[in-house]
Formats: structure tokens, sequence, C-alpha cells
């Protein structure tokens, strides 16, 4: 099984950009190659912080540096056009565990209609737990967090209307049947992981939640210091190209079809001794 490539778009966020990197460096196999993008940080901290990583770090990683700061959008269609292979969209306000490259590797080698495989988070809108669509507080203990759900039960890899882009695996197969995100469409940000999922969905590819896989979302982080929010312009933009999108989403999340998966979690939880509320 080959691992999917990791990418981070950085723009600042230097308190969680510490802990994100750490928790890569400690779980991610030494052959996986991770690429950081530096879309301009302003705070000064950032980019020794990222060079010095990428010289110790031991996974095959690099580093790229955009001079003029040109959104996240852009910065990650750099990284997915110097992909090779299967990839991880990255935010760097996340903390990822034990296992979780190799999960989402194993999602989306499990079937060749998957376009986008997304893990639960404690902060990941339809992929939140124990809260359904709520932000919920990292846990003490996110290791054994992630190990009781990769251990409770037998995945299953539901369909989804949509990836989350906090922490978004992306198949190959996809981009090479799509192509990436749309840029001239969703600029700098918002809308544009709805639409390439959408896209997707309509090529006869599937989104999926990665239901034994675990990663902490801090959340608004990254990017945020832009004034960027997402808002009924970046909503519009999609739903003109995507008309039945908001609909779609919306029954999702009145059907909660996650919910008996959730609460099977939720159960294996507790009877390790693990307190999620």
């Amino acid at each position: 099984m080959t691992l999917p490539q990791i990418i981070v778009p950085v723009f600042n966020a230097f308190e969680v950009l510490v802990p994100c990197l750490r928790s890569i460096e400690r779980t991610v196999p030494s052959e996986t190659r991770v690429l950081l993008i530096d879309d301009a940080s302003t705070d000064p901290r950032v980019r020794p912080l990222l060079e010095a990583w990428v010289a110790e770090s031991a996974q095959q990683s690099r580093l790229l540096v955009h001079e003029q700061n040109q959104g996240f959008v852009c910065t990650a269609n750099h990284g997915m056009s110097l992909a090779t292979a299967d990839l991880v969209l990255l935010n760097s306000d996340t903390e990822v565990t034990n296992g979780w490259l190799q999960r989402l590797a194993r999602c989306l080698d499990s079937n060749s209609d998957i376009a986008t495989a997304t893990p639960w988070s404690n902060n990941g809108e339809i992929v939140s737990i124990p809260g359904f669509c709520k932000v919920n507080p990292p846990p003490a203990r996110p290791d054994e967090v992630a190990a009781t759900i990769a251990d409770c039960g037998t995945p299953s890899y539901p369909e989804m209307p949509t990836a989350v882009g906090f922490c978004m695996a992306i198949s190959s197969r996809a981009i090479e049947a799509i192509g990436d995100f749309d840029e001239q469409a969703f600029g700098r940000g918002y809308g544009e992981e709805n639409d390439f999922c959408s896209r997707a969905g309509e090529a006869g590819m599937r989104n999926v939640l990665c239901d034994d896989a675990y990663v902490i979302h801090h959340g608004g982080a990254s990017f945020s210091p832009l004034g960027l929010k997402p808002g009924e312009e970046s909503m519009q933009r999609l739903l003109a190209k995507h008309p039945g999108y908001q609909q779609k989403v919306s029954e999702f999340i009145r059907m909660d079809p996650l919910a008996t998966r959730r609460q099977e979690l939720l159960a294996c939880l507790e009877r390790a001794g693990i307190r999620m509320r």
C-alpha cells in the first residue's frame, strides 16, 4: 500500500502550526512525502520554523514559499500539481493521530470510485464527534480516541455529500478525472472543496467518511487573519454551479445517516473509559 503524499498549506497561525508539525513527525512513516507551502506568512516566526522542520524531519519533506500571498485555493492547487499519487490536503491547525494516514490510504484503496475521504474529528461539521455538526473540544487523549475508533467494528466508509477540508484525502483518480480546485470561481477560498466533491459526484465518484480514522481540528486559525469567512457570496458561486447542493447537504444533516456508526463509536469509547463530552 502506497501512502498518500501530504500537502500542508500554511499562512501564519504559528501557535497551532507547532503541534501540527510535531504530530506529523510523530505519526507519519519516514518514506512519506510531505510538502509544506508557506503562502507568504507575515508572522516572522513561521518560515524559520518550517525551514528547521524540513531540515530535521524524518520524512521526505520539502518547503515551498510564495513570496506573495495567493490564498488557499491557489496554494492547494500548487501542491496538487506537484503530487504524483494520492494526496492529503491537511490544514495547519490540525493534529494527526497514530495510524491516521494508513487508514486514509486503505479507505482510498478500498474502491476505485472513491474520490475523497475525510476522517472523524472533534471539529469537522458533518464528521464531528461526539456532537454532530458541533465544535467539540479536543479530547485529552487523542491517540487513545483514535485507537479505540480504529478497533471499533469494521469500517464501512459511508458516503457523504462532500468532504470536509480540514483533512481531505484525494485520490489521484479523481484529480485525473475532474482536475483540481476551481480557482476562477472560488478565488481565495470557501466552497472549493464542496465544488470539487460535487464535480466528483457528477463524474460517478463518491466522497466518503473514513470511519476508522480520527484527526483533531482546532479550526479557524490558518488563513483566517485575511478576514475570509464563508458567506453568502461563496455559497451563491457554489449554487450557480451546483443548484441542488444546499438541499442535498440539508437533507444529509436532517437524516444524519452517520448516527448509528457515531453511537457505536461512542459506546466503544465509553467502554474504554474515554470521555468525549
